[in-house]
């Protein structure tokens, strides 16, 4: 079948809208009309370079130059089953669902050791064939697509395999449902999981964009006596206020003497950093606003053109402080969608609030726009009314 996708040709280039081709599902997936997805800055990551190794880096350490384009992109979404393949038995046509950029398998030692957001199936995440059985299923002309973690949510329909989607309640709406299968999780689950926040404690959540707006609502629903947003954009941090920050501050620099003065000397308990990027700068000052025995976690992504890390390791060492990385915020999907979208039907946890501003689909390069300078919280793209 045809539909109209937004691909990207390169790093640097503009998203393009396209007529693309798609096979029917196969053993194992399923067509999906999409109704919802979420512009998220991991998408971004992909025009400006920031996931890709540079020349420098690819000779220095021998990682081939990634085949990666053109590439179907978006990975955070909801719609409706169109279609199931052979053998397919958690959905089926009508079904609605939001989608999973963790395809997990059940099987590998992550799975069955409940890390199933570092499945082994992450490997074929940036792989133009399906991790079902190896072919492609989405093309432009003569090329085949590699969509975004093997979603890509910015077409009006997808070719999913069953693990990437995950069955919700029609009574959902759609954009509830795409903010979780991502940011939302992602978010929550750095502060909750990742971080391990107890109450009483003080959080620090540097940059409250779509990811971190949630780490705040989660600090705050785990118990969190003081949680402190840190964003130098002022629409953000008053923002930050409806979803759970005690406190706010421009930047991590101005937080310290806030979270000394608030704790009495004795600084955060948990600190999550969440901004769009992660420059490495950041680091040492959200262990400056660590307490001893304190947790760090880093959840947004560091550009490949800043690898080295300024640390003090005698103060980690001497104070017992721990810096840790999270993916998807240390949630596993088939469980989180579920939990988190109960939460907001029970009017206690903030989705509707974090939209910003809706898009058609020819509009994605004015909403890549929109989310680097700050202006979202979270633009989604809407299809075709459902």
């Amino acid at each position: 079948m045809k539909c109209r996708a937004a691909i990207l040709r390169g790093v640097g280039r503009d998203w393009e809208i396209r007529e693309v081709d798609l096979d029917p599902p196969h053993a194992g997936e399923v067509l999906v009309r999409m109704a919802v997805a979420g512009i998220c800055h991991s998408d971004d990551h992909l025009v400006t370079g920031d996931v890709l190794p540079t020349p420098e880096v690819r000779a220095s350490t021998g990682i081939p130059e990634p085949d990666w384009f053109p590439m179907l992109g978006g990975h955070e979404g909801a719609g409706v089953v169109e279609e199931i393949g052979p053998g397919v038995t958690t959905v089926q046509p009508g079904d609605h669902v939001a989608m999973s950029f963790i395809p997990a398998c059940g099987n590998c030692r992550f799975c069955v050791n409940g890390q199933s957001y570092i499945c082994d199936a992450g490997a074929t995440l940036f792989s133009r064939e399906m991790p079902t059985d190896g072919t492609c299923r989405r093309h432009l002309g003569d090329e085949n697509l590699m969509a975004y973690g093997q979603l890509g949510t910015f077409a009006e329909y997808a070719v999913l395999t069953e693990r990437s989607v995950i069955k919700i309640d029609d009574a959902i709406p759609f954009h509830a449902a795409s903010l979780v299968s991502c940011g939302v999780s992602t978010g929550w689950g750095s502060a909750t999981v990742s971080a391990g926040t107890e109450p009483g404690d003080t959080v620090v959540v540097i940059g409250t964009g779509g990811v971190g707006m949630n780490a705040l609502q989660g600090a705050r629903a785990a118990g969190a006596t003081y949680v402190v947003a840190v964003d130098p954009i002022e629409s953000k941090r008053d923002s930050a206020k409806i979803f759970g920050a005690t406190h706010t501050a421009a930047s991590a620099e101005e937080a310290v003497p806030l979270v000394a003065d608030i704790t009495t000397g004795v600084m955060a308990d948990r600190v999550v950093v969440t901004p769009g990027v992660v420059h490495v700068e950041l680091i040492p000052l959200a262990m400056r606003l660590l307490r001893k025995g304190g947790t760090c976690v880093v959840t947004g992504i560091t550009p490949y053109t800043e690898p080295v890390v300024p640390l003090i390791l005698q103060e980690m060492v001497l104070s017992s402080k721990q810096l840790k990385g999270a993916l998807y915020g240390g949630m596993n999907p088939r469980t989180s969608v579920p939990l988190l979208l109960s939460m907001y039907q029970a009017g206690v946890l903030k989705l509707d609030e974090l939209v910003t501003r809706h898009y058609r689909l020819d509009q994605i390069n004015e909403a890549v726009v929109d989310l680097r300078e700050g202006r979202n919280i979270r633009g989604i793209i809407d299809f075709a009314d459902l």
